[in-house]
């Protein structure tokens, strides 16, 4: 059985998918305008496009490879790779509905802005994960309360 091959997208590839180079402010540059929303907007659109591929193409791969093996473990072995193949399906979809959340954000005026305490996300904060709702303070805030909150 042919096994997909999935990895972990990490930043630099995201940006690579774009067909994009990290954003280069300039001297003075006003945050969050036209120049730097476009750059997000295409991270984000060539983002959506590559996972909505993948889930395309997850689907067609299950739908082909679907078989009734007669040996137990063979079958046992696919179900395994279907059941994987499922559950990143399911993170992707997820990701797919933050990136349009994301994207009407955009369209909205209301990105690159925390939504804990309103000020700049940053740039490379968002180049890193374009989906990024809070600054790194009040991210880092959030995952110490829940951190606490689950011991």
């Amino acid at each position: 059985m042919k096994k997909i091959n999935k990895r972990k997208t990490s930043s630099l590839s995201i940006l690579t998918i774009a067909g994009v180079l990290p954003y280069q402010e300039k001297n003075d540059e006003k945050y969050m305008n036209i120049y730097q929303i476009n750059h997000f907007k295409k991270i984000l659109e060539a983002w959506k496009n590559q996972l909505e591929n993948d889930t395309n193409y997850s689907n067609t791969y299950m739908t082909d490879k679907a078989s009734n093996f007669p040996d137990p473990i063979d079958r046992a072995v696919q179900e395994e790779e279907f059941s994987i193949e499922l559950r990143n399906r399911a993170r992707e979809i997820k990701l797919i509905k933050k990136i349009k959340q994301t994207l009407k954000k955009i369209d909205n005026q209301n990105f690159g802005y925390c939504e804990s305490c309103n000020i700049e996300i940053g740039i490379r904060r968002l180049e890193a994960r374009p989906t990024a709702n809070l600054c790194i303070d009040c991210k880092t805030l959030e995952e110490i309360r829940k951190k606490q909150m689950s011991n």
